[in-house]
């Protein structure tokens, strides 16, 4: 099983246009004390978590594991953030993508996230993989409800 600095780091390398700073590797420790013990990560990628595309200090990596979607954030002095986003919980996702960025909008039902600064190569295969894996999920959360 690869870990969420794997699929970081491989993100990073793939679309080098991408916003991020050297921190990745303490991002994704905090996704990984989080995971639960039948969860695994199928995807991960790295940006700035705020919609001020001139506001480079805010790296994150989000992490699409076969149960939720993760948001981990190492501050720099001491603590962390977590955000977990479940299928239930979410509604829509938008793509923007400008002249030197892209931008992902994921509308939840408690709060909206924008993740900034994006290769804007890379937007394609990050909506791909979230919407897939909603897409997904959302049926199963179906399913269970008419049963």
């Amino acid at each position: 099983m690869k870990d969420v600095y794997s699929f970081a780091l491989a993100f990073k390398k793939k679309y080098s246009k991408t916003v991020t700073w050297n921190r990745l590797k303490k991002h994704s420790r905090v996704i990984e004390q989080h995971l639960n013990p039948d969860e695994e990560v199928l995807y991960a990628f790295a940006g700035q978590k705020n919609d001020n595309p001139l506001d480079l200090f805010s790296t994150v990596v989000v992490a699409l594991t076969n149960k939720r979607i993760l948001i981990g954030q190492k501050r720099v002095l001491f603590g962390y953030s977590l955000t977990s986003i479940t299928p239930d919980l979410f509604n829509d996702m938008e793509v923007y993508r400008g002249i030197l960025w892209g931008k992902i909008t994921i509308d939840t039902v408690k709060e909206v996230i924008i993740l900034t600064n994006l290769d804007k190569n890379s937007l394609a295969e990050i909506e791909t993989n979230i919407t897939d894996f909603m897409m997904k999920e959302k049926q199963k959360y179906g399913q269970n409800l008419q049963n």
